[in-house]
């Protein structure tokens, strides 16, 4: 797949790390491709490309937004004509306090969805810290990380994504469902944080 990851950071890093040992094709989305921050991120993904938003995500079947949500709309602008393509988003509404930056019954991959029209977006890679997205493997087990989306193919493209990074995939619905996915983004937080659990841990499944 050509994959657009809009952000350098710790999270577009490590997912990119694991799409190119894929054999995907990668292009990091950044404002200065040059800056210390980019050239980290190439350095763990050896092989990724990359440019500036608008050139990186001409042509791209994915794009994964991994920039804080109060960036998203000023970077869907950069982004360009996106009808189509698959768009990840990995961000999650959090104000200060732990506080819900989403509409009223809606979500923030709700609000993107409207930001991109034509677009297919799925929510992924929201719900754990970049710890667990470099090594989503306990022992014999796998992380679990939900998605969810309306458009099946888009789900289909995500999900095998999803598990390239070693994460055990759940289909948890329709784009709706996001409200609840990006909640999980908020316990995370709370028990790694202010609970003390620590950012090596990860949600799991348990089926019979």
């Amino acid at each position: 797949m050509k994959i657009t990851v809009i952000g350098s950071g710790n999270v577009g890093s490590s997912l990119a790390m694991h799409w190119v040992r894929e054999g995907h094709s990668v292009t990091f989305g950044v404002r200065d491709p040059d800056s210390r921050k980019t050239r980290a991120a190439l350095e763990s993904a050896p092989g990724a490309d990359a440019k500036p938003v608008t050139e990186a995500c001409a042509g791209a079947e994915v794009v994964t937004l991994c920039t804080p949500y109060t960036a998203v709309e000023a970077v869907l602008k950069q982004a360009g004509e996106l009808a189509g393509a698959t768009v990840i988003d990995c961000t999650n509404p959090i104000g200060p306090g732990l506080t819900s930056l989403a509409a009223e019954g809606s979500s923030g991959a709700e609000t993107i969805a409207a930001l991109a029209p034509g677009a297919h977006v799925v929510k992924a890679f929201n719900s754990v810290g970049y710890e667990v997205m470099r090594d989503p493997i306990y022992g014999d087990r796998r992380a679990v990380m939900h998605y969810c989306g309306d458009d099946a193919g888009a789900k289909a493209r995500a999900r095998e994504l999803i598990e390239a990074c070693g994460f055990e995939p759940l289909d948890a619905g329709p784009l709706s469902v996001a409200r609840h996915v990006e909640n999980l983004a908020l316990l995370w937080i709370e028990l790694a944080v202010r609970q003390g659990l620590g950012r090596d841990f990860a949600y799991g499944l348990l089926v019979r």
